[in-house]
């Protein structure tokens, strides 16, 4: 998929890390290493979304381009869909939402993603990664997903899924599952429909945005990650890790 455009959702308000976005990791805000994967990838243009002036301020900072998006947004998802119509993108202009707590999702994960919608039966793309073990699988903070025989999502879950009725199917179940990696790339075109529908009754219980493009009948490509990324920032604990990982030279 060629022409895509990234759009990296950069709210300032967290409940769990306040302004985390423009947090230090590594000596520079944590915004400025996501913008960095972004550029690195093979998009045709990085826009960063914000709804705030500081975040703005840092973006413009270092050279980005940044459109001012409403705070009442529920979602990153509902952040970009606005983008897409300040900007009067083309119905079927390639998307992908890169959030921006995710300093370490590589630049080939981001062009990956974006080919899933070289598919035209896709309305959406995403990756999963194989999980690492059995804590992983019963983590209700990792989000499995399972696929049909074309990889396609047939459901996502905070639950076990699927479940291993004896134990000589536990692993099994545990290779048949895949953790789902929080990117997507959507057409313009596809945004407009999922943000125009309400929340389903899947997506109230779990809490997760992407049951509401199944329950509207939107299929989901889901890619295996060509490669592994690092961890995504939510607290404080999070950040002290990024930290050791960017030490380690883990992007370089």
């Amino acid at each position: 998929m060629s022409g895509f455009i990234v759009v990296i959702p950069a709210r300032y308000a967290s409940e769990r890390l306040p302004g985390k976005v423009l947090r230090e990791l590594g000596g520079r805000p944590m915004l400025r290493h996501v913008y960095d994967r972004a550029t690195e990838s093979s998009a045709a243009d990085v826009v960063i979304a914000a709804d705030d002036d500081r975040v703005a301020e840092c973006a413009r900072g270092f050279g980005a381009d940044v459109c001012m998006t409403s705070r009442e947004h529920r979602s990153g998802t509902d952040r970009i869909a606005e983008v897409a119509r300040i900007r009067s993108w083309a119905s079927d202009q390639a998307v992908v939402n890169l959030q921006g707590d995710e300093p370490f999702m590589l630049p080939e994960l981001i062009d990956q993603c974006a080919a899933l919608l070289d598919d035209p039966e896709a309305d959406i793309g995403t990756l999963g990664t194989q999980l690492d073990d059995a804590d992983a699988y019963a983590d209700p903070n990792v989000v499995k997903v399972v696929t049909d025989a074309r990889d396609f999502a047939i459901y996502f879950s905070r639950a076990a899924i699927p479940y291993a009725r004896t134990e000589d199917t536990a692993h099994l179940a545990l290779t048949t599952a895949m953790h789902h990696l929080g990117m997507y790339g959507y057409r313009a075109a596809t945004l407009q429909r999922f943000v125009s529908a309400a929340p389903s009754d899947l997506e109230t219980c779990e809490q997760l945005e992407q049951l509401r493009a199944l329950s509207i009948g939107m299929r989901i490509k889901v890619g295996r990650a060509a490669v592994s990324p690092g961890p995504g920032i939510d607290t404080e604990a999070d950040l002290r890790t990024a930290e050791e990982l960017l030490s380690s030279g883990y992007l370089r």
